[in-house]
């Protein structure tokens, strides 16, 4: 990096940039695609912008169902590593604070259905360590024969919050200790009908794309830098009440509700318990990295079904999710360097 401040200018910096809102500030959750008004001093709300974040599921809805291997996702791959801002493994200018350096991934997936050609995209922000925090979600489909399933939530909203959050975050500018990597993960659903039915032992039909992540860092020697992951699966129905899930690292859970409620989206916070027994969270988890899923699935009544659509998105909810995931960040980094930092936002770790 051309500028390194010191560790408490960094830190407040990044508090500035991302910090939620004022004592007095008060947020208003809205319906019918409105976003939520928050009042407060200028500079305290994140950059992520909802509407942005809609677009993106939009365009991706577009291309149709997108199952892992098929013609549509190829396209939905191009439009992310478009939007992004450029294609291949190469160097990109990120202002003056770091660069990014955006990669696409390739395997092939055994799987039940045979050999699948399977692409994990991957967006990383330098900083001024390897030390990393991953923010992911997939954007694959699951594939169904008797109906088209778009999945416009499942699948679609994880990955037009993720194109925004990585916009948001590169126009910040904020220099910063840790290293962002950006993953868009394939093959997080299953090939078969139900999520184990063709399982075996040690070879799931599920997590293809973040089980291949967890293992390419291992064999590259780079999963000791990962300090925590971030997980955003079906984060954008339009009455998102998003709990707490059973599985996730509790300190991570713990600083997104504390954020949540300062910023005044306790509505899609919400204090209950959310069972999901498996996601793209769980292969960090077991390989020892804090992990948090946020993820909509016991009340989300449109689940694998037809009605997944468009519809049922609202930007009011993609901008609640990328408002707290990037407010929390600072807190995050603080909590895993072991730093307090002043200020309502750092009251909450434990």
């Amino acid at each position: 990096m051309s500028v390194k401040p010191s560790l408490l200018a960094a830190v407040l910096l990044s508090v500035t940039l991302f910090a939620p809102a004022a004592p007095h500030a008060r947020a208003q959750s809205g319906r019918g695609g409105k976003s939520p008004v928050i009042v407060q001093q200028p500079g305290a709300a994140t950059p992520f912008s909802g509407q942005r974040a809609l677009e993106h599921v939009k365009k991706l809805v577009g291309f149709g169902p997108r199952p892992s291997g098929s013609r549509a996702l190829e396209q939905a791959r191009h439009y992310i590593i478009e939007q992004l801002g450029g294609r291949g493994s190469g160097r990109l200018a990120w202002g003056t604070s770091g660069q990014i350096d955006i990669s696409e991934d390739e395997w092939m997936a055994d799987t039940p259905a045979g050999k699948v050609r399977m692409v994990n995209i991957v967006c990383e922000f330098s900083g001024e360590t390897k030390e990393t925090i991953i923010v992911a979600g997939h954007y694959d489909t699951k594939r169904f024969k008797e109906f088209d399933f778009v999945g416009a939530n499942d699948g679609g909203s994880s990955a037009g919050a993720l194109i925004e959050a990585a916009r948001a975050l590169r126009v910040s500018g904020a220099p910063r200790h840790f290293t962002y990597r950006f993953v868009f993960f394939d093959g997080e659903e299953a090939v078969c009908r139900e999520w184990d039915e063709c399982s075996k032992p040690g070879r799931p039909d599920n997590t293809y794309g973040s089980r291949h992540e967890v293992g390419r860092l291992k064999v590259s020697n780079q999963l000791k830098n990962v300090r925590a992951m971030i997980l955003l699966d079906m984060v954008g129905y339009d009455r998102l009440e998003l709990g707490r899930d059973a599985l996730s690292t509790p300190w991570l859970v713990d600083i997104l509700w504390q954020t949540a409620r300062e910023l005044g989206y306790a509505k899609q916070f919400v204090e209950r318990a959310e069972s999901v027994g498996d996601d793209d969270h769980v292969p960090f988890l077991r390989a020892g990295v804090p992990a948090v899923d946020l993820i909509q699935l016991g009340t989300y009544p449109h689940w694998h079904t037809p009605e997944d659509t468009l519809d049922k998105i609202a930007l009011h909810s993609l901008k609640a999710v990328g408002d707290v995931v990037l407010a929390s960040l600072p807190r995050v980094e603080a909590r895993l360097r072991g730093e307090k930092v002043e200020g309502k936002a750092e009251g909450t770790r434990k």
